[in-house]
């Protein structure tokens, strides 16, 4: 186990960020009834970035990133916050969704080759072995709902759609582990919202006009305040935090449990009960969740002499 307590806070911090990704499928489900998904983004983007501009001023550090760092930050924003959501919205409109969630479990598999690629971890057979595990759970979690799955033609189009926002989280993952090291996680998850907030709420801006407020629910608004406070200026902060902390790979194994927290939302909240393969799946996605957490990767690992205190959620 690791010997470093704020390690294991960073555990727990991104088995919430698990958590919260996973009720976020229901809450969205539920928002998209009344708000148009592009709508949405726009509705929420604002709502996280405020957050974290709040946390910024509330902590001692530098206000804004050294100019050569600037290029490379407005990029992360935008494919962080805007490339990504766009081809993950429109890939879920195009392809079935046994389809996307099979597909969107790749994204350990791309963040540990570009992390190689990248020269920052060398996984070792045991991390390979723990990242296998995880994508083995996860198709027996798809295949266990019992929805036909096929990449046929048909849905291409979203499939490849749903690949690319894979490939995107992680190069933004692989991306922004230097900045991170030299900023901290919270700051670098605050500029890259600055960054991408605006062009979501430019894209977005036609289907908030669309809108009928006066038939919104207060709970619809209660759900959009989830799905921006916590699903993205927490989630983000949390995963850019494991990703200063424990690395890109061992950070990316555990987007593998959103689908597991999806599932038990959806059973208690919807009460569409899993079937008995759904449960092995999870089991499997757990067991492979622990290997790769406990294996060691090889290679530099960043340390940053202006990190976060150890208080930062």
């Amino acid at each position: 186990m690791p010997k470093n307590p704020r390690d294991i806070t960073t555990d727990l911090g991104l088995l919430l960020l698990a958590g919260i990704w996973g009720v976020n499928f229901t809450v969205v489900k539920v928002i998209l009834e009344q708000i148009e998904p592009l709508a949405l983004n726009a509705l929420r983007f604002p709502l996280a970035a405020i957050a974290l501009a709040v946390m910024v001023r509330s902590r001692p550090g530098l206000a804004r990133p050294a100019r050569e760092d600037v290029p490379r930050i407005l990029l992360l924003g935008a494919l962080g916050n805007v490339a990504y959501q766009l081809c993950f919205i429109y890939g879920i409109d195009w392809t079935r969704a046994g389809n996307a969630s099979l597909l969107l479990s790749t994204t350990p598999v791309w963040t540990v080759i570009l992390s190689a690629l990248a020269g920052h971890e060398r996984p070792t057979r045991w991390v390979t072995f723990g990242v296998t595990g995880t994508l083995a759970g996860m198709v027996l979690v798809v295949l266990g709902s019992g929805d036909e799955i096929s990449l046929g033609s048909n849905t291409m189009r979203g499939d490849l759609m749903i690949v690319l926002s894979s490939i995107i989280w992680s190069i933004y993952t692989v991306a922004g582990r230097a900045p991170v090291a030299r900023y901290g996680a919270l700051r670098m998850t605050a500029w890259n919202l600055y960054a991408g907030t605006p062009i979501l709420v430019v894209i977005g801006l036609p289907a908030v006009m669309r809108t009928d407020f006066t038939s919104v629910t207060i709970g619809t608004w209660l759900g959009i305040a989830y799905a921006g406070f916590l699903a993205i200026g927490l989630a983000y902060l949390l995963w850019y935090r494991g990703v200063q902390i424990l690395g890109n790979n061992r950070t990316a194994i555990y987007s593998n449990l959103v689908p597991v927290a999806a599932l038990a939302t959806a059973w208690f909240w919807l009460h569409e009960s899993p079937t008995p393969l759904q449960l092995a799946g999870a089991g499997v996605i757990l067991a492979g969740l622990t290997i790769a957490r406990l294996a060691q990767s090889a290679g530099p690992r960043f340390r940053s002499p202006t990190e976060e205190p150890r208080s930062e959620p």
